[in-house]
């Protein structure tokens, strides 16, 4: 792909502004038709996006419907049967003191809008947010990984047969070009990556007091109680991790076992692996592979401390990391100091719940807490914590619910999307009172006549 210049970048953003100015992106009818647009040519191009995601991350058809295509179908359609009552003119409650005033809520967008995605859920994570960019009146400049070049051109071509260039644009480049984007104003950036990263784009948007949305990640932790249904956990604990070879921000990033179950647990997550990869997970074609070389070396480097107790092979030339656990997990290892994203599952072991709560409040808050046992206790340990979002007795579910936020905390990230909280994300709410010209109220002009009536009523 080619990477974008500075005057090239300037060129769009320019053509970009320009276009918001005619108030054209503010017609509802005009998003909702940009929204069904954009799914016909997913539509059109699912084999090849597909075929991309095989060759960028081997994942299979399958995954990649259920953790790409199909996340940002769903939320296309919520966005096209909801967003004309999101941006209507609300009428809000207006107090006696402010009477015979109106008083309203309106929602604009906020402008321009920079999305910049990640590698490991490239297609999902550069087209959810423009769906909500779009529902909301945004135009937008669009910057896919330089990482995984298959689904990149794949996505250069839908945005580019889909939309007029002054709505949505796609830009191409590594560190150099974004960068480039960061010294630009925007209205808004939406960024999906490290915490690391994510202060340098906070950084470069303080320059221009641009806002900004943040998905990060960190280490997430997964408790398995006493009172948890083993199999179950197991099982789910399993799936969860090996999706996309755990290349995920919200897999279970270490377990956090209760000491006098965990010698029954990990033998049960081993064999699910079994069951859903065979005995020899490279041969699998469910199973993804690792994005690059880099990232397989330092992957390697985190699985020396500690005992391996399943899995463990490593082949570089495929870029292939065999399921792993890895018991016996000190918390100054090198393997809890950092964020895995890789299929290595850490084990650590505690006496009781109030030991797992404080370790995990000890830590920066994650982008997802999973938790297995009676929902009592998980509850309780929820109010106790903080995290983006979790589960109770399942893993990374929490994201498939248009209903909820999806969002980090703290190191974590900061603001949400998905379904509405999408649409609000890049809108800007405005609150406008109107008022009659008669009758006219003495009582806020100097000298505040009946001061002491209105002081009892506000």
């Amino acid at each position: 792909m080619k990477y974008a210049t500075a005057t090239e970048i300037d060129e769009k953003l320019k053509a970009h502004k320009d276009f918001f100015d005619t108030n054209t992106t503010k017609e509802v009818r005009y998003r909702i038709t940009q929204l069904k647009n954009l799914k016909k040519s997913i539509k059109k191009y699912e084999k090849e996006i597909a075929d991309a995601l095989k060759k960028d991350l081997n994942k299979s058809f399958q995954e990649a419907y259920l953790t790409e295509i199909s996340i940002v179908h769903q939320e296309i359609d919520y966005h096209i049967k909801n967003v004309r009552e999101w941006a209507a003119l609300k009428r809000v409650e207006t107090p006696i003191h402010l009477l015979p005033s109106s008083s309203y809520l309106m929602t604009e967008p906020l402008g321009v809008a920079l999305i910049v995605a990640p590698w490991n859920y490239p297609f999902q994570l550069l087209f959810n947010p423009l769906v909500g960019a779009i529902s909301a009146g945004c135009c937008a400049m669009l910057k896919p990984s330089p990482f995984t070049v298959h689904i990149s051109e794949v996505m250069d071509k839908i945005v580019k047969e889909t939309f007029d260039p002054k709505l949505v644009s796609i830009v191409h480049g590594s560190k150099e070009e974004n960068q480039l984007l960061f010294e630009r104003r925007f209205d808004i950036i939406f960024f999906t990556g490290s915490p690391m990263l994510g202060k340098v784009v906070m950084k470069a948007a303080a320059e221009h007091l641009t806002p900004v949305i943040l998905e990060l990640g960190g280490k997430s932790p997964c408790i398995v109680d006493q009172s948890a249904n083993l199999d179950k956990a197991a099982k789910r604990i399993a799936w969860s991790k090996t999706i996309n070879a755990g290349q995920t921000c919200i897999a279970p990033d270490y377990l956090l076992v209760h000491e006098k179950v965990k010698d029954a647990l990990l033998p049960k997550i081993t064999k699910h692996w079994q069951e859903m990869f065979g005995n020899d997970p490279q041969k699998s074609e469910f199973y993804p592979r690792i994005v690059r070389t880099e990232a397989l070396e330092r992957l390697e480097g985190l699985m020396k401390h500690g005992k391996i107790v399943s899995g463990g092979k490593v082949d570089k030339e495929n870029l292939y990391i065999e399921p792993t656990i890895i018991d016996e997990v000190q918390p100054d290892f090198p393997i809890m100091q950092e964020e895995i994203f890789g299929p290595i599952l850490p084990v650590l072991t505690y006496k009781n719940l109030d030991e797992a709560v404080r370790f995990v409040k000890d830590r920066e808050k994650p982008l997802a807490l999973y938790f297995y046992g009676k929902e009592s206790h998980g509850m309780d340990v929820f109010s106790k914590t903080s995290s983006g979002g979790g589960c109770i007795n399942d893993g990374l579910m929490h994201i498939a619910n248009h209903n909820l936020p999806f969002g980090g905390v703290g190191n974590s990230g900061m603001g949400a999307y998905h379904g509405e909280e999408s649409f609000y994300a890049f809108s800007n709410r405005r609150g406008i009172v109107s008022s009659p010209s008669w009758p006219d109220l003495p009582f806020k002009y100097v000298p505040f006549k009946l001061f002491n009536l209105i002081k009892k009523i506000i």
